[in-house]
């Protein structure tokens, strides 16, 4: 907030807020207070706010008093891809792209994993793993914990060639998040016509509609299992959830869209 007011005495200061930083999944209360506390401050001093979401403008209205009239909603963009080829070899390959941090929740998708380690499925997950380097340990052991080695790959961050061959080779795409801000790689996974697996925290229902997939509470492993179990035995459901992430992807915004959007609150301050 110190930097924030010092800028906003001699330029107009524009704020980018994907989403509020008090809440990163694994803060203490006392820590999840001063942040908040700390970014309500620096918001006060910002002429103008950009959001990835209605979802986080909401928020910022409702707990860091920032006036409506301030906020402008710049969904992020989403480059347009081929359909997914699929797996081939009868094995269903689930995908989940993600920094290994807590609030991405891949210890809750480990452990609604487990109970179904008899279907044939394998799971690649594609994240950096320096982010969190207690995080990233904690997930190797779960996985050895549960026997599932010989059914998960942990790649860790991945250039962008090999992710969009990734994406191209699965089946289902997977992310327990506890919270986003709008859930950049469920849209991508959207543009390639994957059916989604996910969660309803933050922005992820607005990004994700009904008929691309499912939808369960954050951590929610009963639910989530389900989810799973369903989407890896059942091809044709896998199918119909396809068709309809391929449907709801022609109307996410570009880049360019985004850019103007951006461009606009810029110029407007000028």
């Amino acid at each position: 907030p110190e930097e924030a007011k010092k800028i906003a005495r001699h330029s107009p200061l524009v704020a980018l807020v994907h989403h509020p930083l008090a809440l990163e999944t694994g803060l203490s209360p006392a820590d999840a207070g001063k942040l908040c506390e700390s970014e309500r401050t620096a918001l006060a001093a910002a002429r103008a706010i950009i959001v990835t979401s209605p979802s986080t403008g909401r928020l910022l209205g409702e707990d860091y008093g920032v006036p409506p009239r301030s906020i402008t909603v710049a969904l992020p963009g989403t480059d347009r891809a081929a359909p997914a080829k699929g797996s081939t070899n009868g094995t269903v390959q689930l995908l989940s792209v993600g920094a290994v941090v807590p609030r991405k929740g891949f210890d809750i998708l480990i452990t609604a994993l487990a109970p179904l380690a008899e279907l044939k499925w394998r799971l690649t997950i594609a994240g950096d793993l320096t982010r969190d380097f207690v995080t990233a340990a904690k997930l190797q052991a779960e996985i050895a914990q549960h026997k599932l080695t010989g059914h998960i790959d942990l790649l860790g961050a991945v250039p962008h060639e090999q992710l969009a061959s990734l994406y191209s080779s699965a089946d289902v795409f997977v992310l327990a998040s506890h919270f986003e801000g709008y859930g950049m790689a469920y849209a991508e996974a959207m543009a390639h016509g994957l059916p989604i697996i996910g969660t309803t925290g933050g922005a992820i229902v607005d990004t994700v509609p009904p008929n691309a997939g499912v939808l369960v509470e954050p951590g929610n492993m009963k639910a989530l299992t389900c989810a799973l179990r369903m989407l890896i035995a059942n091809e044709k459901e896998r199918r119909l959830f396809a068709s309809g992430a391929l449907a709801a992807s022609t109307g996410l915004p570009t880049w360019q869209g985004t850019a103007k959007i951006v461009a606009a609150v810029l110029e407007g301050l000028a």
